[in-house]
């Protein structure tokens, strides 16, 4: 019997409408040369450039020292795809898939909460969770490899628990043997984005989960489940050993990927122990993994898992009554976090393949994690907020800035505050706001930038013209960041050179800049000089300026940044690059 006093079931529209949002967020600034990444994207952008002018799939090709086989070909292959071979070469065109491969595992976090919880409203925070995870904006956004390696990795993990969540009249019955076939192909695609290692824990994952889930005693499921699991790896192994059979140099990634990229993971300058307890990477450092990826959630994602701590604790004496799906969503994470802490270099990034299961546990908790959680996470993101918002006022005062963009951006930094305050006000809207919270930060921050991708703001056309098919100097501060100039200045001839004059090839690396810029000149039809926001080419009045843009700084120096000069990113934010060419 229904009880007449029972509050109404929540809304599930609002969850819908943060979702689309999301989804739509997603979509836009793709071409943005300030989007949230990581600077190896613009080294796999030079690769697969590099790769799609051969003509060729393989061997892959590069201009850089020891940056040719850094990943598998799936990445440069998908890149060269997308670029349509270089003719339709831009930064939108290339993140697009990964946009995709997000979107799917998004969606397929949703459907498997669903199942789980039986609920669209948990379908729609789990996803919506999943995608305000910084480290999914960052790096599953972007031309990187964690969107599709956790697409791969995670969908044989997700028919695991799909199967696991059946309904309780469905005859219990053990894995079938399609899932391990078909789960070494996916592990195998998977290993052809990043690297072969991921199949351990992959596979570690699968044998976990079989054995789990399995409606028997362990015991006699030990040997058929280890053999099965067994064959998903050696499939998967196969494979990846596609690369070494399709390239024409297999010597070189052996030499190059396998103990390059892979192997000196495991090297460490101090004894394995000590490296593990002391070391620039300790162990307990990995620990923090997950609430490091998921950064502006952070706090939410500590307390869902002091939340699930307490529970276990309430009933370890009595029997679960929770579906074996949700046993099995542990181990995911558990196993990647156990894997991963065997190397002796770790990193948070390396987990990014397990968020999808921390969303998922996180919407089952929602309303059993503490609301003190919820309001702690939305209160820390508004100094930032704050920040983002006297950025975006500053930009819009300058000389690139726009009044529509500037009031689209204090309008949602302005309604990211309001919706804080919401969160520690009424406690009604604790939980869903916090997510409001988060998402408003990140649209500030698109729209705070927005002024810098504008037309107006980059090189003219007339100088971009003008230089295709001269020689260009143009800044590498980390390596293959001059490949954005590819985008800026298309038909140049560039030549990178140390924006830090440590020691760029044709340098002496402690040559002054105002020396390395007149070398420079000397050297080449035109520069790409970086200078302070409020200083000049050093080399006026015995150069031309052809050109300028603002541009934002990506790395600071110690002390740049400080609490007496944060109100003003002028000081530290903000920076022009002159093209600048010597005196006729």
């Amino acid at each position: 019997m229904n009880n007449p006093h029972a509050a109404p079931p929540a809304p599930v529209w609002p969850w819908v409408l943060l979702l689309a949002g999301l989804v739509g967020m997603y979509f836009s600034g793709l071409d943005s040369a300030y989007a949230p990444t990581n600077g190896d994207e613009l080294v796999y952008v030079h690769i697969a450039r590099a790769t799609a002018q051969t003509g060729h799939w393989l061997p892959l090709a590069s201009e850089l020292d020891q940056m040719r086989n850094t990943k598998p070909p799936m990445l440069f292959w998908q890149a060269m795809v997308a670029g349509d071979w270089g003719r339709n070469w831009s930064m939108a065109a290339l993140r697009l898939p990964s946009v995709v491969y997000t979107l799917l595992t998004a969606a397929l976090v949703g459907l498997l909460t669903r199942r789980i919880g039986g609920n669209l409203r948990q379908a729609c925070i789990a996803a919506a969770v999943y995608l305000l995870f910084f480290s999914t904006l960052r790096y599953c956004r972007a031309y990187l490899t964690s969107a599709p390696e956790t697409f791969w990795f995670g969908l044989p993990l997700f028919a695991c628990l799909w199967l696991a969540a059946r309904p309780a009249e469905a005859a219990p019955r053990n894995a079938p043997l399609w899932l391990y076939l078909a789960s070494g192909l996916c592990f195998g695609i998977g290993a052809l984005y990043k690297s072969f290692a991921l199949i351990a824990p992959a596979c570690a994952s699968l044998w976990a989960a079989a054995l789990i889930a399995a409606p028997q005693s362990r015991r006699p499921n030990l040997i058929p489940t280890t053999l099965k699991t067994t064959l998903s790896a050696a499939i998967a192994l196969l494979v990846f050993a596609v690369w070494f059979w399709l390239d024409p140099d297999p010597a070189s990634v052996w030499q190059e990927f396998v103990l390059g990229e892979n192997t000196r993971k495991m090297d460490s300058a101090l004894p394995y122990w000590q490296a593990a307890l002391w070391g620039d990477d300790p162990i307990y450092k990995q620990l923090w993994a997950y609430p490091e990826n998921a950064a502006t959630l952070g706090l939410v994602v500590v307390g869902g898992m002091v939340t699930a701590a307490r529970l276990m604790w309430q009933n370890r004496d009595a029997p679960t009554m929770a579906p074996p799906a949700v046993h099995l969503l542990w181990i995911w994470p558990l196993v990647w976090l156990l894997v991963f802490a065997i190397p002796s270099q770790r990193d948070a990034r390396y987990l990014i393949p397990a968020m999808p299961a921390v969303a998922i546990g996180l919407a089952l908790l929602w309303e059993r994690i503490g609301r003190g959680w919820f309001v702690a996470n939305a209160v820390v993101l508004v100094p930032f907020i704050l920040v983002l918002g006297r950025i975006a006022w500053v930009l819009g005062e300058s000389d690139i800035g726009s009044p529509w963009l500037l009031w689209a951006a204090m309008v949602f930094a302005l309604g990211s505050v309001a919706a804080a305050l919401a969160v520690v006000l009424v406690p009604a809207c604790s939980r869903m706001g916090s997510l409001w919270v988060c998402a408003g930060m990140y649209a500030c921050f698109f729209w705070m930038t927005a002024p810098l991708d504008q037309r107006s703001a980059q090189f003219a056309a007339e100088t971009q013209a003008g230089l295709a098919g001269k020689r260009v100097a143009v800044p590498n501060g980390f390596t293959g960041q001059f490949e954005r100039f590819r985008f800026v200045l298309p038909g140049a001839e560039l030549v990178p050179y140390d924006a830090l004059g440590r020691n760029t090839g044709v340098l002496e690396p402690t040559m002054p800049a105002p020396q390395r810029l007149e070398f420079l000149l000397h050297q080449f039809d035109a520069v790409v000089w970086i200078v302070e926001s409020d200083a000049q080419p050093e080399c006026l009045p015995n150069c031309r300026v052809l050109d300028t843009r603002w541009f934002v700084k990506s790395r600071h120096k110690a002390g740049e940044v400080r609490l007496d000069n944060i109100a003003d990113p002028r000081q530290w934010l903000l920076g022009r690059e002159y093209i600048v060419a010597p005196a006729l």
